[in-house]
């Protein structure tokens, strides 16, 4: 009888190099449209949008901020052509303005999505999208009724590593996924000195939301059925919040877990670990910028050289597939409705470290996420 052969990490990093498969894992671009686009909020996470914009070649005409100089800030830097103000309804009037992008937060997007909509504007949302699912289903009906596209800017999904790990399982090199086993293990005690810093859930709602969405991603048509989760602080962060979090995810014939340990003071290490019926994916690295793939299969072992950065072409990502999904008459691959399910999984994630029993997903609808200590 022939010996069974038993692969573990070991055996697979010894396995045969193998040729990558060319993937598109590259942030989309429209062949033709490129609309007048205004950016509403210039918080820090709006350099990163228009960083991206500039480099794509993108038409910001109207950068819109509370604080006037904000907004002249960022107009000076990126679009010096565009105009500014400090009402984003002022933006909502102007007839060439076609795409809205909202990086403002939650509670003000809660307003001024429905706003944009009714104006006949395409959006953009930055994430998380809602802190209510019925809500945000609302959001979804409402821009299906006025005919416009409303994404959301999930811009982990255009990582690099993630985008070709996306890619490896839409065409199916993976088979039948069984499981998926992301940790990031990091130091996100920078929020001591800002308004995050009174935010419980920093790291299962506000940053998680990367994870739980690529879930989603990774498992299309998957419907997850229980989550359980742990929430702690440990003894020695400063950060009000609690920074150690961990979530199980159940699936019919799958599984997932999610690993955040965000008070890691030494050896940052973000991996990720995708298998199936047909073969292993791994991404690993010292942060979310320098990541290595490599995909096992019975061919071997192939590492692609991937081109780009999460938080150059992730932002380029978001906005180029609402362009072309606008282009072609579709919905983008990071619709609203799309995002619901990532989001579902999250809120079901916040409630069980609130509990500390699983919680189905889909029964959790809103979740409180803000504590004053």
């Amino acid at each position: 009888m022939a010996e069974k052969k038993e692969y573990g990490l070991k055996e697979l990093s010894a396995l045969k190099a193998a040729a990558a498969p060319a993937l598109g894992y590259e942030p989309p671009r429209p062949t033709r449209y490129s609309p007048p686009i205004a950016l509403v909020g210039c918080g820090g996470i709006s350099e990163k949008h228009l960083a991206a914009y500039k480099k794509m070649g993108l038409n910001v005409v109207a950068v819109c901020d509370r604080h006037l100089e904000r907004a002249e800030q960022r107009r000076r830097a990126f679009f010096p052509r565009a105009k500014t103000c400090t009402d984003y309804k002022e933006v909502l009037k102007r007839d060439d303005v076609e795409i809205v992008d909202f990086t403002t937060y939650p509670n003000d997007r809660d307003y001024q999505i429905p706003d944009a909509l009714n104006a006949g504007k395409h959006v953009l949302s930055q994430k998380p999208f809602v802190m209510d699912l019925d809500r945000g289903q609302e959001l979804v009906e409402l821009a299906d009724k006025r005919g416009v596209r409303l994404a959301v800017n999930q811009n982990g999904r255009w990582a690099p590593h993630y985008s070709y790990i996306r890619a490896a399982v839409a065409k199916h090199l993976l088979g039948d996924i069984t499981a998926a086993h992301l940790a990031v293990h990091w130091d996100h005690e920078w929020i001591e000195a800002t308004k995050f810093n009174d935010l419980h859930h920093i790291v299962l709602y506000d940053f998680g939301i990367h994870w739980f969405d690529m879930l989603s991603a990774i498992l299309p048509g998957r419907k997850p059925k229980r989550v359980f989760s742990t929430l702690t602080r440990s003894r020695h962060q400063r950060a009000k919040p609690p920074l150690l979090g961990q979530t199980l995810v159940e699936y019919d014939g799958a599984q997932a877990s999610l690993v955040f340990d965000a008070v890691t003071k030494f050896g940052h290490l973000d991996e990720t670990f995708v298998t199936g019926s047909k073969g292993t994916i791994v991404s690993r690295g010292r942060d979310l910028t320098h990541q290595t793939v490599t995909l096992y299969t019975g061919k071997g072992a192939a590492t692609p050289k991937l081109r780009g950065t999460w938080f150059v072409e992730g932002f380029m990502g978001t906005m180029g597939e609402l362009l072309c999904a606008i282009e072609e008459k579709r919905p983008p691959a990071n619709s609203a409705a799309n995002n619901l399910e990532g989001l579902s999984i999250c809120f079901a994630a916040v409630r069980s470290a609130e509990s500390g029993r699983a919680e189905t997903v889909g029964k959790v609808r809103c979740v409180s996420i803000d504590r004053r200590y």
